[in-house]
């Protein structure tokens, strides 16, 4: 177990485990790769470089300083949060419990473009199976998504609901779905109902009922893992207070993901106010 789990290696990420680290803190950072700064070519309007750094570069700078400084880092994909005695961090490689949580994963906006996607928001179109599935216990439900974030949506539901199908939209889905999820791989041309969603309608001409659809495209967004818990979010960004602090004792979140000027040194800032924060709330929880 760890006192700190961060979830995303960029910026935010790495700059709250350098504070966490060097406050002692048994620091665990887990991220699928390093995200959209990895893919910047040259970056010049950030602190302390005399010529332009490659946004790789500038990750696995920050990664190598972390490990330095005693950081573990987990390469996996995370799914979901949630909380027993402790807040837990369900990845695609196991489950990881700590007394503090630190999202920063960026900002992702995957509503697809879909018609009928905004129309049924929350009239059968929904983001978060964790926060819904009670809603459509005894009912056909579908996951609109082909990988492991979609697979774990769909796991969620599979006990409550009647029915369960994975939709990919013409993409190949991952090979490990257990035969009790059904598995449609057609182009989806809409989303239809009346005042609620009754079908997904495919561009073949056929169609399919059901009452809830669940968007889980990609990987699972820095909004997505916070409403699993419970935590205030506004769109797609995760709402928190002057001390990065969400409505969830213990869950913070830095960058990005929190909105506003989407710029490194922002995130950098945040993460170490994140960071910062975390020690004092685990400090204050252990009575040291």
């Amino acid at each position: 177990m760890s006192d700190v789990i961060i979830i995303g290696n960029g910026p935010a990420g790495i700059s709250a485990a350098l504070y966490t680290t060097r406050a002692g803190l048994k620091t665990t950072v887990i991220a699928k790769d390093g995200g959209a700064l990895e893919k910047a070519d040259k970056i010049e309007n950030y602190y302390g470089f005399k010529e332009p750094v490659s946004g790789k570069e500038l990750v696995e700078s920050g990664i190598s300083q972390a490990k330095r400084l005693g950081a573990d880092f987990l390469k996996s994909e995370v799914v979901g949060i949630g909380y027993t005695d402790k807040l837990t961090v369900s990845a695609t490689s196991g489950d990881y419990l700590a007394d503090s949580v630190i999202i920063a994963t960026g900002y992702q906006r995957k509503i697809p473009k879909i018609p009928g996607v905004l129309q049924f928001e929350g009239k059968g179109i929904s983001y978060c199976a964790v926060c819904d599935a009670f809603f459509y216990k005894g009912k056909d439900v579908a996951v609109l998504g082909c990988c492991e974030y979609a697979l774990h949506e769909a796991m969620e539901l599979l006990p409550i609901a009647k029915s369960v199908t994975i939709i990919t939209n013409g993409s190949e889905p991952i090979d490990n779905i257990p035969p009790e999820i059904n598995v449609i791989t057609k182009l989806v041309a809409e989303f239809s109902g009346d005042d609620t969603l009754k079908s997904v309608k495919f561009q073949d001409g056929t169609s399919i009922p059901v009452s809830g659809v669940f968007i889980a495209i990609g990987i699972a967004g820095s909004s997505d893992l916070a409403r699993k818990l419970g935590a205030r979010t506004e769109g797609n960004k995760i709402v928190v207070d002057e001390n990065m602090a969400t409505n969830i004792p213990g869950l913070f979140a830095a960058g990005d993901c929190t909105g506003g000027m989407l710029q490194i040194a922002k995130a950098v800032y945040q993460g170490a106010q994140a960071g910062s924060e975390a020690v004092k709330y685990i400090r204050k929880l252990k009575g040291n």
